[in-house]
């Protein structure tokens, strides 16, 4: 019997070793931008993220691929740039609600809403005087929860 020639891989070019990185930095940003926009659910404010590419199924070159990522990449970046934004003024507000629980002498006639942490619901805060204007001269504050919404 004749025995066949060792079989040599040929060398893989530059664009397909790029291929299936490409695709795995695709796929990694897709699912950070869709992390991040189910994160801020319920708000209303955030935009849901577009789709990408539309069409029927094709194969995408290596430019294409690359167009595709660095879209994603700016819209991973704006989307939590928009975020971040967002949450510091939540966080003071939420530090704010927890402080007035403490301490609400310190904070007379301060109000904070679920809307200024970003939660769902009507839900108030409010410091005001026990005992009307008694309490008031006393400094006798206290935080008043509101039930929800009217």
């Amino acid at each position: 019997m004749v025995a066949s020639p060792p079989r040599i891989a040929p060398e893989r070019t530059e664009p397909r070793r790029a291929a299936p990185s490409l695709g795995e930095q695709i796929a990694a940003l897709e699912a950070e931008l869709a992390a991040q926009w189910t994160s801020a659910w319920p708000r209303t404010d955030v935009a849901p993220p577009a789709a990408g590419v539309g069409g029927a199924p094709r194969l995408l070159s290596a430019s294409e691929q690359e167009r595709i990522r660095d879209d994603l990449a700016r819209r991973v970046a704006s989307l939590r740039a928009q975020l971040d934004q967002r949450s510091r003024p939540e966080q003071d507000a939420r530090r704010l609600r927890e402080e007035m629980l403490l301490e609400p002498e310190v904070f007379p006639y301060v109000r904070v809403r679920n809307s200024d942490m970003g939660e769902p619901g009507c839900r108030q805060w409010h410091v005001l005087p026990r005992g009307g204007l008694l309490g008031r001269l006393l400094k006798w504050w206290r935080v008043r929860i509101s039930s929800g919404c009217p």
